[in-house]
C-alpha cells in the first residue's frame, strides 16, 4: 500500500498519446468513450490506489459497501475526464467547455491592490485549467505555480509538445530555500502564486489538522508562506458539473500574521466544504489518512 504521496502519479506516454489521439482527430466523445476501459483496468489493476478510493468512500463519507465499491470506478471515470478536458482546452478547444466563475470579484480586489496574492487549491475538479478562466478576465493575471515538478518529464514533454503554451510561470520547490525569494519577486510585481495544501512528500516539514472526521498531514509551506507573507490569501477550486461545463470557485480567508495554524483550519474547513459538495472529484489516490493496512 502507498502510504504517502511520492511526488508523481501515474500514467503513460502511450495512454496519453491515445486521448490526444482521439480528442483531435474524433472528437471528445471518443476519448470519454476509451476511458470506459481505462477507468475499468485501473479498477482491477491499481490495486493501492483503488482501495484509497474504497477508504475515502466508506469511512470517511460513511457510504455503504455497495456504493463504495461503485464509487472507485466513478472516481477514475471522473478523474481521467479532467485529464481529457485539460488536453482538449490547452489545445485550443476552450469554446467547446462552458464555465461559471464564483468569486471574481474577489481575485479582482487583490489584483486592484496590487499587492499579489496566494491561491491554495487541493488535488480535486481539476485547478490545472484555471488560467484559461483568469486569462478571460479584464486585468492582466500573471500566474507563477509553486511545484516539486517531481512529476515525469517525459509526460510533461510530451504534453507541453501537442498543446499550447502555457502563460503559468513555474516556481520550483528547492532545498536551499531559494524559491522563497522568487516568491517575493513575483508578488512585488503584483502577481498570483499558486499552490496546492493537501499533498506532502515525505521527510518534509508537516502539519496535521482533522479532514473529514479523522487527523491528516498537510505541507507545512503553502500555510507558513500565507500567513507570514502579509499578502491576500484564497482557496480556490475549479470543479467539474457536467461533460462540459465547470464550476471556478474563489473564496478569500481572513489571515492572522504568522498563526499558519488557523489559516490550516480555514483550508481543512473550505475542503471538507467542496468536497460535501462533489464527492466523487477527490484525487489524492493515497493512504491520504494513514489508516489503510498493507
Amino acid at each position: 500500500m502507498t502510504t504517502e504521496w511520492e511526488g508523481k502519479s501515474r500514467g503513460s506516454v502511450l495512454g496519453y498519446k491515445i486521448f490526444v489521439f482521439c480528442i483531435k482527430k474524433l472528437g471528445l466523445r471518443s476519448a470519454y468513450f476509451v476511458l470506459f476501459f481505462v477507468a475499468t483496468y485501473f479498477c482491477f489493476f491499481a490495486i493501492s490506489s483503488s482501495k484509497s478510493i474504497y477508504y475515502y468512500s466508506r469511512k470517511r463519507r460513511n457510504y455503504s459497501k455497495l456504493k463504495s465499491i461503485l464509487n472507485i470506478y466513478k472516481s477514475y471515470y471522473v478523474f481521467g475526464q479532467t485529464i481529457i478536458d485539460k488536453i482538449a482546452i490547452s489545445s485550443g478547444l476552450r469554446d467547446k467547455f462552458t464555465y461559471h466563475f464564483d468569486g471574481v470579484d474577489q481575485l479582482r480586489n487583490i489584483l486592484k491592490a496590487k499587492k499579489g496574492g496566494i491561491l491554495i487549491s487541493a488535488h480535486v475538479g481539476n485547478f490545472e485549467i484555471a488560467e484559461h478562466f483568469f486569462n478571460e478576465l479584464e486585468e492582466n493575471v500573471a500566474i507563477s505555480l509553486l511545484t516539486t515538478d517531481a512529476e515525469h518529464s517525459n509526460i510533461k514533454a510530451y504534453i507541453e509538445s501537442v498543446t499550447n503554451k502555457s502563460s503559468v510561470n513555474l516556481i520550483i520547490i528547492k532545498d536551499d530555500l531559494s524559491h522563497v525569494f522568487e516568491i517575493n519577486a513575483a508578488l512585488s510585481r503584483n502577481e498570483i502564486i499558486c499552490i496546492t495544501g493537501d499533498r506532502y512528500i515525505k521527510d518534509t516539514k508537516s502539519l496535521t489538522h482533522e479532514l473529514l472526521g479523522k487527523d491528516a498531514k498537510f505541507p507545512a509551506g503553502p500555510f507558513l508562506l500565507g500567513s507570514r507573507l502579509k499578502v491576500p490569501v484564497l482557496f480556490v477550486y475549479v470543479m467539474k458539473e457536467t461533460s462540459k461545463h465547470y464550476h471556478l470557485y474563489a473564496r478569500t480567508t481572513e489571515v492572522r500574521y504568522r498563526d499558519h495554524e488557523a489559516l490550516l483550519k480555514s483550508y481543512a474547513e473550505s475542503l471538507e466544504w467542496i468536497l460535501n459538495k462533489y464527492p466523487l472529484q477527490w484525487f489524492n489516490y493515497f493512504d491520504f489518512w494513514k489508516d489503510l493496512k498493507n
